[in-house]
């Protein structure tokens, strides 16, 4: 689908961005599967070969445009472009979140350019932000809505659907895939973050140190209980930097529904910036499909067009500072807990005592009778802020107890 939309952009767009660039872009060669297939756009097709070797080891080839996704054969790819002296631009978030750096490092070392605006935010420049526009800033914390699929759901569900039935629907109109495990289960948002974080904080934050959390057990009640309280559910990339080194978590959040984020709906994303010298800073816009992506894989394109033109190549360290990932059990937040519990005298005390052993107060608790015959209500409880760690302890004990049939749900509750 991106290929395709970049290939129609390049086609539709041709001469206007040759006058922007003052050179034109002209498509060489093509790698696909099946040479074959029926495709959106119409390709001469001379340009098919299933031989990607063809293109990396062609010296008469200035620049790669990787776009198949994955880890492998991706990266090996894009390494051996670099290696032989060609600029690359790439929309694979899984290979530069987990190997961007030594990318990074192989393109400065053969002087060749390495570009990825389309590996996060689709539409949103937030790579070049964070390269050029912000390079003077000191950035504390990122807080991202930057899944779209999870945002469609999530949407969804805070108008009343199940979870179910928000996926099929997402399904259906083409915002999630068959299997969506790389987007409910907030994997996909994790390449993001780290690379967001790495990026933001000059240090290298490995997508296997995001802490993450999925959409998958929520419940329409949550978000009921959410706006009741004045919050709305988001599946959100928080990063932040901290004495101790960096916070970096992926989980499903109440935010205050005053929030800049809280507005963020259906398939848009969004990347809220704290730095010393801007305060803060949004990026907003669609963040998933062909055209947005391809927008921003063209605008690569075009970058390493005039830097060509130039004689020059961007020279960037990822890496400048040597901050620790802290645990995410010594992160501290607020907690949202829903509880199926025994309506009888005492039930509250003997969960407040779990709680307080683990050091968390209570700071709310809504109560509701679900089911008077079978003597079962419903809990909800906000905590004051808690380390991780502890919380898990005490969600641990809490399920122990007889009076208590389940944790319905638990959530991190952002200030």
């Amino acid at each position: 689908m991106v290929g395709c939309g970049t290939l129609d952009l390049l086609a539709r767009r041709g001469a206007q961005i040759t006058r922007a660039v003052g050179a034109e872009l002209v498509v060489r060669r093509i790698a696909v599967r099946d040479p074959s297939k029926r495709r959106a756009v119409e390709i001469d097709p001379s340009l098919l070969t299933t031989d990607a070797l063809s293109i990396l080891d062609d010296p008469e080839i200035n620049v790669v445009v990787e776009l198949i996704g994955g880890e492998s054969p991706a990266g090996d790819y894009i390494a051996r472009a670099l290696r032989n002296g060609k600029h690359v631009v790439t929309a694979n978030k899984e290979v530069i979140a987990k190997h961007g750096s030594e990318l990074m490092e192989l393109a400065n070392r053969h002087n060749v350019n390495l570009f990825f605006e389309a590996s996060v935010g689709g539409g949103i420049p937030v790579i070049a932000v964070l390269r050029h526009d912000l390079i003077a800033n000191e950035i504390s914390s990122l807080r991202a809505i930057i899944n779209g699929t999870t945002n469609f759901i999530l949407t969804a569900m805070e108008r009343g659907q199940d979870y179910g039935s928000a996926l099929v629907e997402a399904q259906r109109l083409g915002y999630a895939e068959a299997d969506p495990a790389n987007d409910v289960e907030g994997i996909d948002a994790a390449y993001k973050l780290a690379i967001l974080s790495t990026l933001a904080f000059r240090s290298n934050v490995h997508p296997d140190q995001v802490a993450r959390t999925g959409i998958t057990r929520l419940n329409p009640k949550d978000f009921q209980y959410a706006a009741r309280m004045g919050y709305v559910v988001k599946l959100l990339a928080a990063a932040e930097v901290g004495p101790s080194g960096i916070e970096a978590w992926v989980a499903p959040t109440l935010i205050p529904a005053s929030h800049h984020l809280a507005s963020v709906k259906g398939v848009f994303n969004a990347v809220l910036i704290d730095g010393d010298q801007i305060d803060q800073f949004m990026l907003y816009g669609r963040g998933a499909g062909a055209r947005p992506t391809a927008s921003a894989v063209v605008a690569d394109l075009c970058a390493v067009a005039h830097n060509v033109l130039r004689g020059v190549t961007e020279r960037i360290e990822l890496v400048q500072h040597d901050r620790p990932v802290i645990d995410f059990g010594e992160t501290r937040a607020r907690h949202y807990l829903r509880l199926q519990v025994v309506d009888r005298p005492g039930v509250l005390a003997r969960i407040a005592r779990v709680l307080g052993e683990n050091d968390i107060s209570i700071a709310s608790v809504v109560q509701h009778e679900t089911d008077e015959t079978a003597g079962v209500a419903e809990i909800v409880i906000m905590t004051h802020p808690a380390l991780e760690r502890r919380m898990a302890a005490a969600l641990k004990g809490v399920g122990e107890l007889d009076v208590v049939r389940e944790v319905s749900a638990f959530l991190r509750v952002e200030r």
